[in-house]
């Protein structure tokens, strides 16, 4: 009697285990980021664009890659080299796993960013690194889907203007899906830790 209350306990408790192991399949663990935990945003949905060899790009051309995209211009002194320096980095930490870190950067200049001059742009950071461009008009989508801020400030020159901008990035999971705004100046550390969070949920 003790004896089949005993199997019977122990039956009932591996069916609890059971089926707490599945529930805790389909629960799908909630990552932390180190950046802004924008996961479920109904904007930056795609880039429409066409990068420094003439291919027209989407989002969808980069699946199963974690995707870094930041808004900026060639000429920029410092927030754009460093974060495109930044991401060359990362990409550097993650060894083996930095083949599947997409970086692209998209001008907010589009009349001085010509496909050559970012073309040797890019070559300052990772060969595998591309750049889009688009018509002011096609820009102007882009951006306001993005959320981007640009706005020409004239120089001395015609040709000498500077560009005000929004400084960040938006990082894609391998499915395409906005997960993370990271802020300029984040440090490559927390970069690395959130793209590879991203890379390890898969």
């Amino acid at each position: 009697m003790h004896k089949r209350h005993a199997l019977r306990m122990i039956a009932m408790g591996a069916a609890a285990l059971a089926g707490s192991a599945l529930l805790g399949a389909c629960t799908e663990k909630k990552l932390e980021f180190r950046g802004v935990d924008v996961t479920g945003a109904d904007y930056a949905r795609d880039l429409p664009l066409t990068d420094q060899n003439g291919q027209a790009r989407s989002m969808k051309d980069f699946a199963g890659k974690v995707v870094v995209v930041f808004f900026g211009f060639t000429q920029c002194p410092d927030v754009c080299p460093t974060s495109m320096q930044e991401l060359a980095e990362v990409k550097k930490a993650l060894g083996k796993d930095g083949e599947r870190l997409q970086g692209i950067f998209v001008t907010v200049d589009p009349d001085r960013d010509t496909p050559e001059v970012l073309k040797a742009y890019m070559a300052n950071f990772d060969p595998t690194f591309l750049a889009l461009r688009g018509t002011p008009e096609q820009l102007a989508a882009v951006a306001k889907d993005f959320k981007i801020y640009y706005k020409k400030v004239e120089g001395k020159t015609p040709t000498s203007y500077s560009m005000d901008h929004s400084a960040g990035s938006y990082i894609y999971d391998p499915a395409g899906r906005l997960r993370i705004y990271s802020r300029y100046g984040g440090g490559v550390q927390a970069l690395t830790e959130d793209v590879r969070a991203l890379l390890n949920a898969a």
